[in-house]
């Protein structure tokens, strides 16, 4: 019964974007953390994430950073895996913990009534994991099975040779997930290095929502982290990229191809940002609404969805995108989305299109804040972006201040048609390898 009314109040609770009270606490042991205080529901959302994440493998050890995160909540202090999942059941604790590239994030919510104890388990999976043999044997075995699986995905295919590719020795350049070898070689030892070098308290972020004061939440940060190491290796420096404009083409058998493509993008500080996202909107993000989706799929049937999306990554930027078309096809489907690249580059938007994204783009914004854990994600993301605290209430009217010429600047100065570089898994016709 706990649990069904823990998730009852997931559901329930969701702020509008304007009536968010964002405060900034400081724990008595110095770690800083954004708070929303609603305590309308007797429940607190809690976002704490790491910078460095998967990138700070240390060599020869990838995918260690993504075995360790699924090792966390597999036994800790004096419980083993069993009883660690057993004792968060009776306390309707939710959690999870996530290894990205340039992340590691622990997520939690948990009741009131039972904070002290949810807090203390938590604490115990942050700080005492036991990475006990027979669990780092099973989910290794899980991990492999994923990566064996992954090995017969075109998608995954495509991904894989333009990231090794495009970024040269950095560890961007090779799956977060780690190889099959890499992995089967991770020891136990390996696992508590990662954890040793990734949660680390010069590096963290942390956003709260929910029943919780800020003098409450002070003594939980200091309870959770005070204790980890203060400072953790250096980052690794930006990345390169290294691919010319062209196609790379990889054998694969299937009726279908899969294309992958990009060049370098926009720093998310850049003053013409929100004029590139706006732009990208009207480019290739906005669905059945895009000029790439219009052009390549509706006009001419060439795809089921083609799109694009600005990546925005710690030591990277790009503008990418991904589409998939018959293998006698595809081809053309690469033509036409230069033909867009080349045409946008050139025109920027019309009026139309500049209104129907800026309608969309602002109407959608809002709904992000629909629950006390997606707003705590939200803080933390923000700071973790460095971005202000006034963020939330800027952000629209940022989008509403874009106009054309805005688009037509960064559009030309953006979009390089002649760099875009396309990753091919497939057997396509009429198309030669140029890399």
């Amino acid at each position: 019964m706990i649990r069904v009314v823990l998730t009852t109040c997931f559901a329930l609770i969701a702020l509008p974007a304007a009536a968010i009270d964002i405060k900034e606490v400081t724990s008595p042991g110095g770690i800083k953390a954004w708070l929303v205080e609603e305590h309308s529901i007797p429940f607190t959302a809690l976002e704490i994430r790491f910078k460095g994440g998967a990138s700070l493998d240390r060599e020869d050890k990838r995918g260690a950073a993504h075995l360790m995160s699924g090792l966390l909540d597999e036994g800790a202090g004096e419980l083993d895996s069993t009883e660690f999942a057993s004792a968060a059941e009776a306390l309707a604790l939710k959690y999870g913990f996530d290894a990205s590239s340039d992340s590691f994030s622990v997520s939690a919510q948990f009741l009131t009534e039972n904070r002290d104890a949810s807090v203390d388990l938590l604490r115990k999976a942050i700080n005492e994991p036991r990475f006990d043999q027979p669990a780092v044997d099973r989910v290794r075995g899980q991990v492999l099975s994923i990566i064996a699986s992954e090995e017969e995905d075109p998608n995954d295919i495509a991904s894989k040779t333009f990231a090794a590719l495009a970024y040269g020795d950095h560890p961007y350049a090779t799956k977060l997930e780690g190889t099959a070898e890499s992995v089967t070689a991770l020891t136990r030892e390996d696992l508590i290095q990662s954890h040793q070098d990734l949660l680390t308290r010069d590096r963290v972020f942390v956003g709260a929502v929910g029943d919780i004061t800020a003098e409450e939440l002070g003594v939980i940060l200091d309870e959770l982290l005070g204790n980890l190491p203060e400072t953790g290796p250096d980052l690794p420096g930006p990345a390169p990229f290294l691919l010319d404009g062209g196609e790379t083409i990889v054998p694969y058998d299937t009726p279908q191809s899969v294309a992958i493509f990009g060049h370098e993008g926009i720093e998310r500080d850049d003053p013409d940002f929100f004029a590139a996202y706006v732009m990208n909107q009207v480019l290739g993000s906005g669905g059945f609404g895009s000029r790439l989706m219009d052009e390549v799929r509706e006009k001419r049937g060439l795809t089921y969805g083609v799109y694009s999306y600005l990546v925005l990554r710690e030591h990277v930027n790009l503008v990418m995108g991904q589409v998939s078309s018959s293998n006698d096809s595809v081809a053309e489907a690469i033509s036409v989305i230069r033909g867009e690249w080349a045409k946008m580059a050139d025109e920027g938007v019309t009026a139309e299109e500049l209104e129907r994204a800026k309608t969309y783009l602002t109407g959608a914004y809002p709904l992000r804040f629909d629950g006390n854990a997606r707003i705590a994600n939200i803080l933390a993301a923000m700071q973790f972006d460095d971005l202000p605290i006034g963020y939330i209430d800027s952000r629209n009217d940022q989008v509403e201040a874009v106009t054309q010429d805005d688009i037509k600047s960064v559009a030309k100065r953006l979009l390089k048609p002649e760099n875009l570089h396309f990753v091919v898994v497939g057997q396509p016709t009429g198309l030669d390898a140029s890399n």
